[in-house]
């Protein structure tokens, strides 16, 4: 292990985001009733320019009046380029800053964006006297922000997470897709003639793989957490949990729910099954048996397991107890 320690964000559980526009104040008491493990309310692409100035006051409201429970909350600010920004972090901050754990930020492009909102944030905390920090979520939706996405990730200790905006990247980057997070049968391979015939089979792959695995790999060098973003066609819970398994597969932690009824496909996928957990267990418990024994390896099941078993299966038993406790 290198000699540089990364510090992790604020622990939480973030296997669903549930996304509730803000312009929408009858879904918050469903929302929080729900099993998502987060909460983010919506000023921005879900609310209608002509809407916004309400939705935030609304968002104030339903953060102050209403039991969210446990959940995490959040709140997605406009823009940076956008008039509508500055108001809503003063405003939300000042009047329901108390019961806010996150504030989401669209379209992050350099690491000044997140200085920018720092400062903001800590002049309005100082000011109120509040004693619990705001953590930061940032969506990396654009070429820019992927390009810029390491210093991002290290720009501010409120960092919490890093999430795949696909929709807004597909348009930052002019990908040839509609889709929102879906695949696209144009992006396969072809495989050679396999017969006489001359037959041949196409593969379809994962357009998005790249940007995600990049976004990983700055978030958890950073101690933050990746989160993949939606899917647009909530009448496909395959499609959905096929992507959210390639999301998980890669490294992430969580994805965002768009509809209620892709909260429990997130939780089930984001979750370690309870094969996985126990052989987590198992492998944990024959490398201590080794270790008592002088042993730095030793086979379980007809493979072998090492120190990094130790830390995969490590992983897997924390996250199942960060969930157990959260029941």
């Amino acid at each position: 292990m290198s000699f540089h320690t990364i510090d992790q964000a604020t622990a939480r559980l973030n296997r669903s985001e549930l996304a509730v526009p803000g312009s929408q104040p009858q879904l918050f008491e469903k929302a929080a009733q729900s099993e998502a493990d987060v909460i983010f309310l919506d000023l921005e692409d879900a609310v209608a320019p002509d809407d916004k100035v309400q939705a935030r006051k609304n968002i104030i409201e339903g953060l102050n009046d209403i039991d969210w429970n446990s959940k995490t909350m959040s709140v997605r600010i406009n823009g940076l380029d956008t008039h509508f920004m500055y108001r809503d972090v003063v405003d939300v901050i000042e009047q329901a800053g108390q019961r806010l754990d996150l504030i989401m930020i669209p379209k992050v492009g350099t690491a000044a964006d997140v200085y920018a909102l720092d400062m903001m944030v800590t002049q309005i905390e100082d000011a109120m006297g509040f004693t619990k920090r705001i953590g930061f979520e940032h969506i990396i939706e654009t070429a820019l922000g992927m390009q810029n996405v390491n210093e991002i990730a290290s720009a501010s200790r409120r960092n919490e997470s890093l999430h795949f905006g696909v929709a807004d990247y597909a348009a930052s980057t002019r990908a040839r897709t509609t889709i929102i997070g879906g695949v696209n049968k144009d992006y396969a391979v072809l495989t050679d003639p396999l017969d006489a015939d001359q037959t041949r089979q196409s593969h379809w792959g994962d357009m998005w793989h790249h940007p995600i695995s990049k976004m990983i790999i700055a978030a958890r060098a950073n101690g933050l957490r990746p989160v993949d973003g939606p899917f647009g066609d909530f009448s496909d819970p395959d499609g959905y949990q096929a992507a959210a398994k390639r999301a998980a597969v890669l490294g992430c932690e969580g994805k965002w729910a768009i509809h209620p009824s892709q909260i429990s496909l997130a939780n089930k996928v984001m979750s370690p099954s309870d094969e996985e957990v126990d052989r987590a267990q198992r492998i944990l418990e024959a490398m201590k048996v080794a270790t008592a024994e002088g042993k730095g390896a030793v086979s379980l099941d007809g493979r072998l397991i090492d120190i990094a078993s130790i830390r995969q299966a490590e992983v897997l038993v924390q996250k199942a107890e960060q969930i157990s406790q959260s029941t």
